[in-house]
């Protein structure tokens, strides 16, 4: 019986520990203050993150942290 309950808190701390791990939200900047970050999402939510800035940049957080931009896919030539 406590193996059982023991498995299941574990299980639960696990499936939150992931969802917690990948929130993931994109917005703009409002404010700059340092190194902290103040984004409004697009959801509406402000996040505060972790990062380099400007008040108005189009950025994404994820984990606390300002994620660096994806890289653009070089132009397929040819044809």
């Amino acid at each position: 019986m406590k193996k059982g309950i023991v498995s299941v808190v574990v299980a639960l701390s696990f499936m939150v520990c992931a969802a917690v791990s990948s929130f993931a939200c994109t917005g703009v900047v409002k404010a700059v203050d340092g190194t902290k970050v103040t984004v409004t999402c697009d959801d509406g939510k402000d996040v505060t993150a972790e990062g380099a800035a400007k008040v108005g940049d189009k950025v994404t957080v994820k984990d606390g942290k300002i994620a660096a931009p994806a890289a653009k896919k070089a132009a397929i030539e040819g044809c």
